[in-house]
């Protein structure tokens, strides 16, 4: 396993990574750097460990929006053209899933305070 040395808001750490997997370890860092900068630069949140979360919480999201929007399109293809990423039990729910969604923002702002609001 490979050694590399990153920065994420102006600390460095020092991270694994598998052989022939750099790129996107560097590609996920600067990911990573952005968001928490974007939540620093703000002004609103001043502990590192809150930027960390926020900046996690709102990557997920996306990552969610994406994975959303990848299923819909999928569910658009006329039969015998969709593939399986995955199989689920439960069918998708775009109004379910953005309820659940809201309440957990709702609930992490409850728990971080003023000075940590999602959105």
């Amino acid at each position: 396993m490979k050694q590399i040395e990153v920065q994420i808001l102006q600390q460095s750490y020092l991270l694994s990574c598998p052989e022939g997997h750099e790129s996107r370890l560097l590609e996920a860092v600067e990911r990573v750097d952005t968001a928490m900068t974007r939540i620093r630069d703000a002004g609103k949140v001043r502990s590192r460990e809150r930027i960390a979360v926020l900046a996690a919480l709102n990557l997920a999201f996306d990552i969610a929006d994406r994975e959303a929007a990848d299923l819909a399109a999928e569910r658009a293809q006329p039969a015998g053209h969709a593939h399986t990423i995955g199989s689920t039990s439960q069918p998708f729910d775009a109004s379910t899933d953005d309820q659940q969604l809201q309440a957990l923002v709702r609930r992490l702002d409850d728990a971080l305070g003023e000075d940590g609001r999602l959105l």
